[in-house]
C-alpha cells in the first residue's frame, strides 16, 4: 500500500536586487560596516616616514582619515609622495609630514597641539616609531640600552601623553594603538636582542596601564604585536644572516613571513569605532609563532 505525502513549498527569499549607481555596484545597502569608517577623523602616526608605519598610514587614509605622519627622517621615503598625492586626488583626504624625534618632548607636544588646533579635534594615534639593535646581552652597552628604552618605551609614553592631553582638552573619545611585537611575549629563538624584546614587553604593559588610567576619559589604548615582517631593513639583515630567510618561516604555523600589508586591517580596526569596546588588549598577528 502506498501512502501519498503532501508537500508544501516554502518560497525562498530572493537575494537583494543589485543597484547600479555610476560605476559602483551595491548589493542591498550603500552604507556597509560604517563603524570601520575613519572619515573626518584626525590621526597621528609616528614612524610613518617609511616601512610599516607608512603602509599603515595609507590604510588609514583609505578609511577616510586625515593623517599626520611623524618621523625623524629628514625626508620620508620616495613612496610617501605617491601616497600623499593619492590621498588628495583619489581619496579626498589629506596626508601631512612633520619631522620630529620622539625624544624631543617639547617639540612633540607643540606639534600635537598645533595639529589639534588646526582641525579642532584629534581622534587617534598609531605609535609605530621604534629602533632595533641586535647585539649579545654580554656586549650591550648602557648607552645603547638606554637609547633603546628611550625611543621604544619613553618615546611611546611621551607621544601617547601628548595626544591624550589634547583628546581630553577637546573632549574626544579617542583611540591610541602602539606597535608592540610578538617579541614582547616570547623570546625569539636565534634573535639576539634582549633589550629590544624587553622594550616591547614594556610597551604591552604600558598600554594596559594607560588604558586603565584613561578609560575614564573615553580614551582606548591597545597594541598590535606583529611577527617577523619583511621590510627593507630585514632584507639587509638577510644578507648578513641568509639562513634566517628559510629558518624564520618554519617557526610559525603558516610557514611564511609577513609583509607590512598584513597589518593594515588591524590598524583600521583599532582606530575606528569597530573596536569601541576594546581597550587594554593586544592583537598578536604572528602566523601562530607564539601559539606552538
Amino acid at each position: 500500500m502506498s501512502v501519498a505525502i503532501e508537500t508544501t513549498t516554502v518560497p525562498v527569499p530572493s537575494p537583494p536586487a543589485e543597484e547600479k549607481t555610476g560605476d559602483s555596484l551595491f548589493l542591498g545597502t550603500k552604507n556597509r560596516l560604517p563603524e570601520f569608517s575613519l572619515t573626518g577623523k584626525v590621526i597621528i602616526v609616528t614612524g610613518a616616514g617609511r616601512g610599516l608605519g607608512l603602509v599603515q598610514t595609507e590604510a588609514l587614509l583609505e578609511g577616510g582619515a586625515i593623517v599626520y605622519a611623524l618621523d625623524r627622517l629628514e625626508e620620508p621615503s620616495p613612496d610617501f609622495a605617491r601616497i600623499q598625492k593619492r590621498a588628495t586626488e583619489e581619496l579626498g583626504t589629506q596626508l601631512h609630514y612633520r619631522r620630529i624625534d620622539v625624544r624631543d618632548v617639547e617639540l612633540l607636544n607643540k606639534i600635537v597641539e598645533d595639529i589639534t588646533n588646526t582641525h579642532g579635534r584629534l581622534d587617534g594615534l598609531l605609535a609605530a616609531a621604534g629602533i632595533q639593535q641586535e647585539t649579545p646581552a654580554l656586549d650591550y652597552t648602557a648607552k645603547d640600552a638606554n637609547l633603546m628604552f628611550e625611543v621604544n618605551v619613553t618615546g611611546v609614553l611621551m607621544t601617547a601623553q601628548a595626544v591624550a592631553r589634547q583628546m581630553i582638552r577637546m573632549g574626544t573619545r579617542g583611540s591610541i594603538a602602539f606597535i608592540a611585537s610578538m617579541s614582547g611575549t616570547v623570546a625569539n629563538k636565534g634573535l639576539i636582542c634582549t633589550p629590544y624584546n624587553a622594550s616591547k614587553a614594556a610597551v604591552l604593559q604600558l598600554a594596559r596601564n594607560l588604558a586603565s588610567e584613561w578609560g575614564q576619559y573615553g580614551i582606548r589604548v591597545n597594541t598590535i604585536s606583529p611577527g617577523y615582517i619583511v621590510t627593507a631593513m630585514v632584507e639587509q639583515l638577510f644578507i648578513k644572516y641568509p639562513e634566517r630567510r628559510t629558518d624564520w618561516p618554519k617557526q610559525n604555523m603558516l610557514g611564511r613571513l609577513s609583509a607590512p600589508e598584513d597589518y593594515r586591517g588591524a590598524a583600521v580596526f583599532l582606530l575606528s569605532d569597530a573596536s569601541s569596546f576594546m581597550t587594554g588588549s593586544d592583537i598578536r598577528i604572528d602566523g601562530g609563532h607564539a601559539a606552538w
